[in-house]
């Protein structure tokens, strides 16, 4: 079965591996690590890792999960699906040759859109070159302060058909974002316990930027104690633009 998201920005969440670990500052007040937590209690059985063959560890430690692989095969509608929400693709822990049957997947299941998002952009610059690049594979990365731009950098050079960037939660300004080559932007604010407010000006900046650019610009969220306790209008409006590089059918979904 197809996890449904709440996320305004796609329809599925497929989790061909869970578990990550801290790398910045976005990752601070992580809400898969919260909800792993919970999934853990609940009895779920991806989030127990017993005798896992990556690592022994409880919760929220890396964990493929191979019985996983198949289920876009079986969804017949097509569907704008996110790759591991709860998880990084290219973390460290998961093997090339793990990497690689995911992307298979894609390739195999060309009804869907496929959205995949890493915070390790110098391990997706390094295997890009080992990968075939499907037309429905978006990849993206998240960039929450000026202290990760480098990552954009990263992201310029992978031969994906739609780059895209998720600032979220943004904690800064990004002044000094270069977004030539770059498809699309989300943008949105922390929520949970102990969320971090976002400045509207950091917003409108990167709003204003993408039109400069010609980057589609999605804005998702104010954030706050619950993801959608500040609503999601910027200046009166939503933004809930898409990129125009956008190959797939799925993709009328708003």
């Amino acid at each position: 079965m197809a996890d449904k998201s709440a996320i305004e920005w796609t329809e599925a969440t497929w989790n061909p591996t869970t578990g990550c670990d801290k790398i910045s500052a976005g990752c601070d007040n992580c809400y898969a690590l919260t909800l792993s937590k919970r999934l853990k209690f609940m009895g779920s059985a991806k989030y127990q890792n017993d005798g896992n063959p990556i690592t022994s560890g409880p919760g929220f430690d890396v964990t493929i999960h191979e019985d996983a692989l198949d289920i876009p095969r079986r969804w017949r509608e097509p569907r704008t699906v996110f790759v591991n929400s709860m998880s990084d693709l290219f973390h460290a822990r998961v093997p090339l040759d793990y990497v690689r049957r995911v992307f298979d997947v894609m390739a195999d299941t060309p009804r869907h859109t496929y959205q995949v998002l890493t915070k390790r952009a110098f391990r997706l610059a390094k295997l890009a070159p080992m990968l075939e690049w499907p037309t429905n594979v978006w990849m993206g990365v998240s960039v929450e302060s000026e202290d990760e731009l480098s990552r954009v950098d990263h992201l310029r050079t992978v031969p994906a058909a739609v780059r895209f960037i998720s600032a979220e939660p943004l904690l800064g300004q990004l002044d000094n974002i270069n977004l030539n080559d770059i498809h699309w932007l989300i943008a949105g604010g922390e929520s949970g316990q102990g969320a971090r407010p976002v400045d509207p000006e950091w917003v409108r900046g990167l709003r204003d930027r993408c039109a400069d650019a010609g980057t589609a610009f999605f804005f998702k969220q104010w954030g706050g104690r619950t993801p959608k306790a500040g609503g999601r209008l910027l200046d009166g409006r939503t933004w809930d633009e898409m990129p125009a590089r956008a190959l797939m059918p799925a993709l009328s979904l708003f």
